[in-house]
């Protein structure tokens, strides 16, 4: 440094001697141009960042335990806004199950979801500002939240949650030199649900995700959701039988004995997927329903086959509602899945019963047939039946018959009268068309069967009708 400097004093040197004008140039520029000069202006940001951090937490200077002050340096309380990043719902359980209530419609089942976040919380501490040096020193990190006072927010409706620690503890907190503080950190949570499960599986759930303070009140702390997009959602999020459509922030303070606290929620709409449930349960329903049908066109002598399908399509059907539930929790109410369950079973059973009827009548039928045979026809008629013009004929004596003499009294004409009067009221009415085409099956067994096969279709498509109008109108009301 100093032959330097030598130098640069003989080169001004002869430099004034030749140019005396531009001596006081030469010689700001060699100072300018120093190696000391270069030196002190290199700084080590990081160096400041430590000497920055032990100024404002340092011992004596710093307490974690006083909250900050309210905005604009009032005694108000602080303010505290929060933002959260979903990164992924890994489960919807409906099936494990807890006593809880419906907030607006009685019971439901408390259920669980599971879902992984970024939470982020900020605020201000104006105890913690410090110079930027001109903009250079942007921020200042930290990985120990009990350095700084953190709001003591929990969630209210959390169940598990765990924090993540590979590689390293996913938390870290940003001190800006206004004093404000952004607190951020990953975590999974396991939260419970309540379900009203009375339109499963066309049904629409709210599940919640509750955030309040658990010891200061809203006089010291205040949450708000950040403005903008406090909730963000990652994109193409997929759940196995739901679908998320939208979420909505609101605020749920709450009231108690110590004094009223503040608190956030964030409601996830979620509409299960029923395209399963439309391959899995309500087809096959159809199916079996409809093969149970196939009995009404067997003959009634076919014993062994009509009770065998019948038998095998209710214990299909049996077997089937029992998975169902099975997979459920139990509750007091009836779903949209057991009406359904509930009337194909019906069905499948009055097959069976039908053919119970078919049977019974069949042989009644058989019965008629052979009283028939013992006593023909023209005998019971030839027993039954006399001749009105037997009165006008008187034997002979032989085979020949006399003619009786036929006289006239007022009382016969009166009678006459009467008689015609009484054929015309007893004139046989006209067979209607269902009438003439039922009495091309001449036995009783094969009408019911022939009625059984219109009957039974017709009732089942106007049981769909009513079953997907009612819960699809449903659906819709308690989307909106």
């Amino acid at each position: 440094m100093l032959h330097l400097t030598v130098i640069t004093y003989r080169s001004i040197t002869s430099a004034g001697a030749m140019w005396p004008g531009a001596l006081p140039l030469l010689v700001l520029l060699a100072v300018l141009l120093h190696p000391s000069r270069c030196t002190q202006g290199k700084v080590n940001f990081r160096e400041k960042e430590k000497q920055v951090l032990d100024n404002i937490l340092g011992p004596g200077r710093y307490d974690a335990r006083i909250r900050p002050s309210g905005e604009n340096g009032t005694d108000g309380p602080a303010v505290v806004r929060v933002n959260i990043f979903v990164r992924s719902i890994s489960k919807i359980d409906d099936v494990t199950m807890e006593t809880g209530t419906w907030p607006a419609e009685g019971k439901a089942v408390q259920t669980e979801y599971s879902v992984q976040l970024t939470f982020r919380e900020q605020w201000l501490d104006e105890r913690l500002r410090f110079n930027d040096f001109g903009g250079r020193l942007k921020y200042l990190t930290l990985t120990e939240a009990n350095r700084v006072w953190m709001p003591d927010l929990f969630f209210s409706n959390e169940k598990e949650g765990h924090f993540h620690n590979i590689i390293m503890p996913n938390v870290y907190i940003r001190i800006f030199p206004n004093g404000s503080v952004l607190y951020s950190i990953r975590i999974s949570l396991t939260l419970s649900c309540p379900m009203n499960l009375k339109l499963y599986p066309l049904d629409r759930q709210i599940c919640s995700l509750r955030m309040a303070s658990y010891g200061w009140t809203t006089n010291d702390l205040v949450f708000l959701w950040k403005e903008g997009d406090p909730v963000q959602v990652v994109k193409n999020l997929h759940l196995p039988r739901f679908t998320l459509e939208k979420f909505l922030t609101d605020y749920c303070n709450s009231k108690t004995n110590t004094g009223e606290y503040s608190c956030l929620k964030v409601d996830l709409l979620f509409k299960r997927e029923f395209s399963y449930y439309l391959i899995q349960i309500y087809i096959p329903c159809c199916m079996l329903v409809i093969v149970s049908w196939v009995s009404f066109w067997l003959d009634q002598s076919a014993v062994p086959a009509r009770v065998s399908l019948g038998v095998t399509t209710l214990l299909t059907m049996a077997t089937q509602t029992s998975g169902i539930n099975a997979s459920l929790p139990p509750v007091s109410y009836t779903k949209a899945i057991d009406v359904w369950t509930g009337v194909c079973l019906t069905f499948v059973f009055g097959a069976l019963l039908e053919f119970a009827l078919v049977n019974y009548a069949s042989r009644s039928d058989m019965h008629s047939d052979s009283i028939k045979k013992q006593f023909p026809a023209s005998e019971m008629e030839h027993s039954s039946s006399i001749d009105p013009s037997s009165e006008l004929l008187e034997p002979d004596g032989s085979a020949n018959f006399a003619m009786k003499p036929l006289v006239r009294h007022p009382e016969d004409s009166m009678s006459m009268d009467k008689l015609r009067q009484c054929e015309i009221h007893m004139q046989p009415r006209k067979k209607n068309c269902c009438r003439s085409w039922l009495s091309k099956f001449p036995t009783r067994s094969k009408r019911i069967d022939v009625i059984s096969r219109i009957f039974f279709p017709i009732v089942f498509a106007f049981f769909n009708l009513t079953y997907w109008s009612t819960y699809l109108f449903r659906e819709e009301e308690e989307g909106e």
